[in-house]
C-alpha cells in the first residue's frame, strides 16, 4: 500500500494543542517580561524539527516560547542559549530576527531551558516555490531572500558582540567532523554513500572564503514572509548559527534547486519541477546577484560546496530519525524522515563525483 504524501503547507502550518502549562510559567513570565499579563493561552507551532516552539496569547499580546526537548539529546545540539544570544545581538543591528525577550535557564520552571521572544506576523511557505505568488512577487521575494543572507554575511561580528561567537577557522573541516560524529550517534542503517563521504569530505575541503555570522539553515521556510508584501520579516531557527565559512552557508541555501524530491513530502521543499516557474530566478543569475552584493568574483569549489552541504543536511535529518528512535523528536511527522537521507546522500555523492573524487 503506498504511502499518502504529505501536504507540507498542511502539516506544518499553525498549530496545534499544546497541553497542560506548568503551573510556574505564567507567574514567572510576569515577573521578567515587562507589561506580561493574562489570560494566557499556549499552542504549539506544527512546524520545526528540533526545539518544540509555542505561541503564548495573552490579554498583553503575544510571543513565542522557544525551548529544547526533553530527554536524551546528542551533544551540542538544540543550542537554544547561542540562539538567544546571536538574535539578541543581530536584533540590535536591525537584522530582520524576532527580538528575544527573556532567556531562563531555571529549569524547574518548565522541564529545559527556554527563551521567549516576540511574535512576528506574516506568512510562512513550506514550498520553495512560494504557491500562491504571482511572478512579479516570487521574483520580490528571491530578491528579498538574497539580499537578507547577503546581509547576515556582510554584519561584522566584532561589531555586534560576537567576535567570540565561534571558531571560523576550518569551518567546514570541522563540519564534516561534528556531522560524521552525529551521524554515527544516531544512525539506524548503513548507508554506503554517506560512509564514502565520510572518507573523501575530510580531504577535498575548500580554501576558508572569509569568516562571517553564518546562519547554518537559512531556507524560505526558516522565513517569516511579511503579510503584506513579498518580503522577508523575520528569519527564524538559528540554532545552528556560528561564525564561518559565508560561502557553505550560502551553498546550503542553494541546495532548494538540485534537492531531491519526497516522495512522501518529508524533508526538504524541493524547487525541482519548478525551476522555471515563472518569478523564479535562474540559479546563475542567483548567485551571481549575491556575489554583488558580497563584492565576490564568484564561488570557487562550488560542487565541493554543494556534496558538503547534501552530506550535512542528510546527517541532521538522521539525527531527527534518531530522536525519533530515543522518543525525543518535536515534530509529529519526524518519522517520515527516514527516507529522506539515503536520497541525500547519494546526491551529495554526486556533487562529490563532479568534484573528481
Amino acid at each position: 500500500m503506498t504511502a499518502q504524501k504529505l501536504d507540507r503547507q498542511e502539516a506544518f502550518s499553525g498549530t496545534r494543542p499544546a497541553g497542560d502549562i506548568p503551573d510556574r510559567l505564567l507567574p514567572y513570565l510576569a515577573v521578567h517580561i515587562p507589561g506580561f499579563r493574562g489570560p494566557v493561552a499556549v499552542e504549539q507551532f506544527k512546524g520545526g524539527q528540533s526545539n518544540p516552539t509555542y505561541l503564548i496569547t495573552t490579554a498583553s499580546g503575544r510571543y513565542v516560547l522557544r525551548r529544547k526537548p526533553q530527554g536524551s539529546l546528542l551533544p551540542s545540539a538544540h543550542a537554544i542559549d547561542r540562539e538567544y544570544r546571536v538574535t539578541s545581538a543581530l536584533a540590535a543591528e536591525g537584522f530582520p530576527v524576532a527580538r528575544p525577550l527573556h532567556y531562563c535557564t531555571d529549569e524547574s520552571v518548565i522541564g529545559t531551558a527556554f527563551f521567549v521572544m516576540e511574535h512576528v506576523a506574516g506568512r510562512v511557505f513550506w514550498e520553495p516555490w512560494a504557491p500562491g505568488l504571482t511572478a512579479e512577487e516570487r521574483s520580490r521575494l528571491f530578491a528579498s531572500l538574497n539580499r537578507t543572507i547577503a546581509r547576515l554575511h556582510s554584519i561584522d561580528p566584532a561589531r555586534t558582540g560576537l567576535a567570540d561567537f565561534g571558531k571560523p577557522e576550518d569551518y567546514v573541516a570541522r563540519q564534516i567532523k561534528r556531522w560524521s560524529e552525529q551521524y554515527r550517534a544516531s544512525a539506524t542503517e548503513r548507508i554506503a554513500a554517506m560512509e564514502r563521504l565520510m572518507e573523501w569530505l575530510p580531504g577535498a575541503c575548500p580554501r576558508q572564503s572569509g569568516a562571517a555570522i553564518v546562519h547554518g539553515d537559512f531556507r524560505l521556510d526558516n522565513c517569516i514572509i511579511a503579510a503584506d508584501e513579498p518580503q522577508v520579516a523575520a528569519v527564524l531557527d538559528w540554532e545552528l548559527a556560528t561564525l564561518g565559512d559565508p560561502l557553505a552557508d550560502y551553498t546550503y541555501h542553494l541546495m532548494m534547486w538540485f534537492m531531491p524530491k519526497s516522495e512522501r513530502g518529508a524533508g526538504v521543499g524541493s524547487l525541482l519541477g519548478h525551476e522555471h516557474d515563472p518569478g523564479i530566478p535562474g540559479i546563475d543569475a542567483y548567485i551571481e546577484e549575491y556575489c554583488s552584493l558580497t563584492s565576490r568574483d564568484g564561488i570557487p569549489d562550488l560542487n565541493v560546496y554543494l556534496a558538503y552541504n547534501f552530506f550535512r543536511i542528510a546527517a541532521i535529518l538522521q539525527g531527527i530519525v534518531g530522536r525519533v528512535r530515543d522518543g525525543t523528536a518535536a515534530n509529529r511527522n519526524a518519522a517520515l524522515m527516514a527516507s529522506e537521507v539515503r536520497p541525500l546522500a547519494e546526491t551529495a555523492l554526486r556533487f562529490a563525483e563532479k568534484a573528481g573524487t
